[in-house]
């Protein structure tokens, strides 16, 4: 066997050393400037020891060496600032652009090594925070969350049946990905070219029409891995994602519903998460089944050390709901001492909340998961007529007004009225946990 071969699988971390000495990239030199400062640095505080200790005849020949080669002309303390002053600017020059070099891979044409590192620290001592729900709602609460904090967890409904994702789970078993890949998307920190590749919807009625490349991906890497959780997490991966994006259940559920059907006297039952809008009813209950799924663990684990768990904005019945109905995560959202808020949707969704006020969604969910289970509700208070109809506002009315958890703001998104300003929502929810736990969350 060649020696230098073996050398080198012996020794990896040697020869990894040495390969910061190849040229081209940009480290040598600053290092040098940085390390001759140093030098030069050390010369200086010689010849300011030598010098305080001068009558002393054992340094007077070092003493009188140094002073000879260095700025003769000069007196002594003006040479030991020379010297001082040129080291120190030569080891912060060397260390400035020696960082620059190393973080110039990962930086935005235009943004600062030292901003970058300030939000980089500031977000990964962010608070930890659970996000339930799935749709566009909990992506948008995710896209303006990510500027906060790095430790968020989102749990993503596993009901979905519509669609592009209910075409794959039907035809490979495995769970729907697509509030997975929305979620994903948002927390991305690059939303540029790959994100839009995520989130590429195949055009076309047959084949791979009416995919999302996201959906696809997904799905591939589930098979590869073998792991639909580990599929999510090389995805994030991928699109360079701070936080996880967990199902609540790692079990195929199927949502059901009784609903009451306009002009009909008996209940009509529907199956399936996507059908159930459809009807166009009135929602009297849902349920799962099979109703006893046991939760992903990780789940738990993130709702009893958290410190602020967010359940909305989303579907009431199809993406809020079958999250709280897997009992194990109901358990976990009651037990946690996490500060937790109600977002309130800002616009009522045909089929599943006509006519529905605040009061109307919070005492829905309270009805699954008991009374008094929020901290905060949070709602929806611009109802301007030239952005929607009135009848399609979710409103805090009297009864909401008397809930003294309420908190009402301006939340609009003025490009899609009936859904929520991602960042003024995020900003919303950390100015309130910092009001209540403190500036540092303590």
């Amino acid at each position: 066997m060649d020696n230098s071969r073996y050398k080198a699988q012996r020794f990896p971390s040697v020869r990894r050393f040495f390969r910061w000495f190849l040229p081209g990239l940009g480290v040598k030199r600053w290092l040098l400037l940085a390390l001759t400062g140093m030098t030069v640095l050390s010369v200086g505080i010689a010849i300011l020891l030598l010098d305080l200790y001068r009558n002393e005849s054992s340094n007077q020949a070092l003493l009188t060496f140094l002073s000879n080669a260095s700025l003769r002309i000069l007196p002594n303390w003006m040479r030991i600032a020379t010297f001082g002053l040129l080291g120190i600017s030569m080891i912060g020059i060397g260390i400035w652009e020696l960082n620059r070099s190393l973080m110039r891979p990962y930086m935005k044409p235009g943004s600062h090594v030292v901003d970058r590192l300030a939000n980089y620290r500031r977000r990964e001592r962010g608070p930890r925070i659970v996000t339930l729900g799935g749709g566009h709602g909990l992506a948008t609460l995710l896209r303006g969350l990510k500027n906060h904090t790095h430790n968020l967890t989102a749990v993503v409904t596993v009901a979905d049946d519509g669609g592009s994702s209910g075409r794959l789970r039907e035809s490979f078993g495995i769970l729907p990905p697509g509030d997975f890949r929305n979620c994903l998307a948002a927390l991305s920190n690059d939303e540029a070219l790959l994100t839009q590749l995520f989130q590429y919807r195949f055009s076309g009625e047959q084949g791979l029409g009416g995919h999302s490349f996201g959906n696809l991906f997904i799905s591939a890497l589930s098979d590869i891995t073998g792991s639909f959780e580990e599929a999510v997490s090389e995805s994030g991966r991928v699109l360079s994602v701070h936080g996880r994006v967990l199902p609540s259940t790692l079990h195929n559920v199927r949502l059901v519903a009784d609903v009451n059907l306009p002009n009909v006297s008996t209940e009509v039952r529907v199956g399936g998460e996507s059908h159930i809008p459809e009807f166009n009813g009135q929602v009297r209950r849902v349920w799962l089944e099979p109703n006893d799924a046991p939760a992903f663990p990780p789940v738990i684990q993130a709702l009893l050390k958290s410190d602020m768990i967010v359940i909305g904005p989303g579907s009431l019945y199809t993406s809020l709901l079958p999250n709280l109905l897997v009992h194990d995560v109901m358990a976990a959202l009651q037990a946690s001492p996490a500060l937790k808020v109600f977002v309130c949707n800002i616009a009522t969704q045909k089929g599943e909340t006509q006519s529905y006020s605040c009061n109307d969604h919070v005492r829905a969910i309270e009805g699954y998961v008991g009374d008094n289970l929020f901290d905060i509700v949070l709602c929806n208070d611009n109802y301007n007529p030239s952005l929607a109809q009135p009848n399609e506002w979710v409103r805090a009315d009297e009864k909401s007004r008397t809930d003294f958890r309420l908190y009402t703001a301006d939340f609009v998104d003025y490009e899609n009225p009936w859904r929520h300003h991602s960042m003024t929502l995020a900003q919303v929810l950390m100015d309130l946990y910092y009001e209540r736990t403190g500036p540092l969350g303590e």
